[in-house]
């Protein structure tokens, strides 16, 4: 799933992509309002937290250029506490308003109940592909009833997977959306994430459910 954090305060930002990112979130940073309206208009995210002071444009008028071409979900996080400022953020499109300082354990609970609020329920609640059963919220994976101790990132890929059940994805595609990178054919990592998924959700299993299209990519899918 990927996130858009528009925040200027160097520290603060890397401070939420490392946290967002050991939850499973593909994180991209902007700095500042000219370049966080650029990629929230044009760039394709489930989420956009926003702060409000930023040099170039502030977060108010980014949230209103936003509301004029998407319905992304935004999360405004920033250090203006006033009951007026809330409001205003709130009637200008946002989904939320969380004030800093802040717990990134109340960070994280508010941006999964944002989630769960936009999205159909499928989406952000659970998945099932046979006797594969991923929840979303809670970020948990049961195959045939047992628990799967999947890494946060085994977790988001196994997610794009069943989401697109019955659809090969190409490893350049695996790439972008699970590790955020530019596929370089001289990497193996998603050959080796696949191969460690499969021997925790697929091979104790007699259905196999994890598939390779070979020169195409990989497919999940119950092919019974």
């Amino acid at each position: 799933m990927r996130v858009l954090v528009i925040e200027d305060e160097h520290k603060l930002a890397a401070y939420l992509q490392k946290g967002l990112n050991e939850q499973g979130f593909v994180v991209d940073i902007a700095r500042n309002g000219i370049d966080g309206r650029h990629l929230a208009v044009e760039g394709d995210y489930e989420l956009i937290i926003l702060d409000v002071m930023l040099p170039g444009v502030d977060g108010y008028a980014v949230l209103s250029e936003i509301r004029k071409a998407r319905k992304t979900p935004v999360l405004m996080l920033t250090a203006r506490d006033r009951v007026e400022d809330r409001v205003r953020g709130l009637q200008g499109g946002a989904d939320d308003y969380l004030v800093k300082p802040f717990a990134f354990s109340e960070l994280l609970a508010r941006i999964r109940a944002v989630l769960r609020r936009s999205g159909p329920p499928q989406e952000t609640n659970s998945l099932r592909v046979a006797d594969l059963e991923l929840d979303l919220v809670k970020r948990k994976a049961f195959r045939a009833g047992q628990r799967l101790a999947l890494t946060a990132k085994e977790f988001t890929l196994l997610a794009l997977l069943m989401k697109r059940s019955g659809e090969i994805l190409a490893r350049t595609t695996l790439a972008e959306q699970v590790w955020d990178m530019n596929f370089d054919s001289d990497t193996n990592v998603v050959e080796v994430a696949v191969r460690r998924l499969r021997v925790k959700m697929d091979d104790p299993f007699p259905k196999k459910l994890l598939h390779t299209v070979r020169g195409m990519g990989y497919v999940l899918e119950d092919r019974s």
